[in-house]
């Protein structure tokens, strides 16, 4: 492990290769833990309050379930236009 210079105002710098192995960029954030007398730094993603229902355990389901019938062909279209598709949507037995 690289070792690592604390600098003026108690400031590090993660060498690159840690970087590039994480994928850290600037602006990024980490997490510092205590664990037993250590710091463990964790990168931590934020997701914008609007976007938080993506991530929701319902809706990864919903997508594995779609990913799913995707793989096995089991879905409607592809249309040409609009107005095929909505036909077929009517059509449907969903």
């Amino acid at each position: 492990m690289p070792l690592i210079k604390v600098k003026q105002n108690y400031q590090i710098t993660l060498p690159s290769s840690l970087r590039k192995y994480l994928n850290i960029a600037v602006g990024d954030y980490m997490e510092v833990v205590k664990q037993d007398g250590e710091l463990v730094l964790k990168p931590v993603k934020v997701v914008h309050p609007e976007q938080a229902y993506f991530y929701s355990k319902e809706w990864q389901n919903g997508e594995a379930e779609a990913d799913k019938d995707i793989d096995k062909g089991d879905v409607l279209g592809p249309f040409d236009n609009i107005t095929d598709g909505l036909a077929a949507l009517k059509t449907a037995k969903i």
